[in-house]
């Protein structure tokens, strides 16, 4: 829950202040800050996947109680990644004004500006990619709530100081070293706790160039996953822009952002079982990771499941209110097919981290580099038949050839019993989501919305009241109660 309230509350800020920076700093300045924004966030995705390295091989340490390996893992990663910071760096600066001159259509006015924001956008590259060390070493001791209590101010920083910035009259430059600064401070935070939390990092300092071979090995799968991945979540754009048009984009995009903000659900989860597989797998604790693979799988069904089949029941709705009624009928079927797609994806983030958690990156990556010409293929051959639904249709065949490809891994390596995967917890909650589901003819019926809300409310009461008899265990349900009184007494202490 601390995960996801770490990705979610930043993205509200977001919503709240993107209006006003675009008032206030006009079209062309904020294009400029959306690519700071970009290259802050997303640079630390192409680290060469050792952060996770990091996150994978500490959790293993510590499942073995193994802890005089941690100052070897901690200080050959961290400077590995300081080091391919400073690569990224030169490359980046040296690059700039191709970027700035050639590339970029910046006005003669910002040309200036611009490149001094990419200029100290190099500068920060070791240390917006060697953080991912120090967050990793925290993954993997389960840290979580101090991880999120350092994340939740530095991302709401990236909307809230250009806000408090341009009052003062602070230039974009003078914008993103505030940015920069508030980087800084997040990682000197992660230091402080990796310190605290495991002082034993502190005691020596060691680089072992044995381990560096490990780490990039491990890495670079991971960095291809992350490379196609992208890839894969935008290409079916541009086959839509070739093949139909600009217009309908629009038309999809919309759509595949409102279904896939629901990853929000599953990517929260990834971040915490990922570290706890490796630490089990470490630690030969087969059952008790058998039992988190279930239990994973059941808590995003019940979360998700439900969320996305309203989604699905009410698409023409929310689209029409959101878009317009134009915009709700050339979209709405194609929200649904989406809708679909995410939802059998969600459960793939689940044998996709126990693949990386205990050691085979190089599955997910093939998996993805497998699936790229059967996509092409299938928006090839849907598009022009079936237009937008089409589309969708090619998007949710490939995740669920993805999914499929995941938990077929995982049975064949043997690294959870069949058993676990059909358990009686999950059949249970298969059963329960079988009452959302009904839902969804409400797309179909021709009823007042006052009707179908109200039959939603009563259909999603009774889904929550099974779960909490049928589905729910004694120990979840304790779980929950615990959750629910924390929440109280922290509202009343405010």
């Amino acid at each position: 829950m601390v995960n996801l309230v770490g990705q979610g509350l930043p993205l509200l800020v977001g919503v709240v202040t993107i209006p006003w920076l675009l008032r206030y700093l006009g079209v062309e300045r904020f294009g400029v800050l959306s690519i700071t924004w970009a290259l802050l966030g997303y640079i630390g995705q192409f680290d060469l996947g050792l952060g996770r390295a990091t996150t994978k091989y500490v959790a293993e340490c510590l499942g073995r109680g193994d802890t005089r390996s941690l100052p070897g893992l901690f200080w050959t990663s961290l400077l590995s990644q300081v080091t391919f910071g400073v690569v990224a760096a030169g490359l980046l600066a040296a690059f700039t004004p191709v970027l700035v001159h050639r590339m970029l259509k910046v006005s003669p006015a910002q040309v200036l500006e611009t490149r001094n924001v990419l200029l100290i956008l190099a500068g920060s590259l070791p240390l917006v990619i060697a953080s991912n060390s120090l967050r990793g070493v925290l993954e993997a001791g389960q840290h979580f709530t101090i991880i999120n209590y350092i994340k939740i101010p530095a991302n709401i920083s990236v909307f809230l100081l250009p806000v408090l910035g341009i009052p003062l009259g602070v230039g974009l430059p003078g914008i993103v070293l505030l940015l920069v600064a508030a980087r800084l401070a997040s990682a000197i935070a992660f230091l402080v706790f990796c310190f605290k939390f495991f002082p034993v990092l502190k005691g020596r300092f060691v680089f072992d160039a044995k381990l560096v071979r490990g780490l990039f090995i491990y890495g670079g799968w991971v960095t291809v996953s992350n490379l196609i991945g992208p890839f894969l979540m935008y290409v079916d754009r541009f086959f839509i822009g070739a093949m139909l048009s600009m217009a309908a984009v629009g038309y999809y995009t919309a759509p595949y952002e409102i279904a896939t903000k629901m990853w929000l659900i599953p990517a929260s989860l990834l971040a915490t079982v990922f570290p706890a597989f490796s630490s089990l797998h470490a630690s030969e604790s087969h059952t008790r990771m058998e039992e988190l693979y279930a239990r994973s799988l059941k808590s995003i069904l019940l979360v998700s499941g439900p969320l996305l089949l309203v989604l699905a029941a009410f698409a023409r709705q929310i689209l029409a209110i959101w878009l317009g009624p134009d915009f709700a009928a050339k979209s709405a079927t194609t929200l649904q097919i989406l809708a679909l797609g995410v939802l059998i994806n969600c459960i793939a983030f689940v044998p996709f981290g126990l693949l990386q958690g205990l050691g085979r990156p190089d599955l997910t990556a093939k998996f993805h580099l497998l699936e790229m010409p059967f996509y092409a293929l299938a928006l090839w051959f849907f598009l022009p038949r079936f237009g937008l639904p089409g589309a969708a249709w090619a998007w949710t065949l490939r995740v669920t050839l993805d999914t499929i490809l995941l938990f077929v891994a995982v049975l064949k390596l043997k690294f959870v019993s069949p058993r676990a995967m059909i358990e009686r917890p999950l059949r249970k909650t298969l059963v329960a989501l079988a009452l959302p589901a009904v839902l969804l003819p409400l797309s179909w019926i021709n009823t007042s919305l006052g009707f179908q809300v109200a039959l939603s409310g009563l259909v999603l009461l009774v889904f929550v009241t099974a779960v909490w008899g049928y589905v729910l265990d004694h120990n979840e349900r304790s779980l929950v109660r615990s959750a629910i009184d924390f929440r109280t007494r922290l509202a009343r202490a405010k």
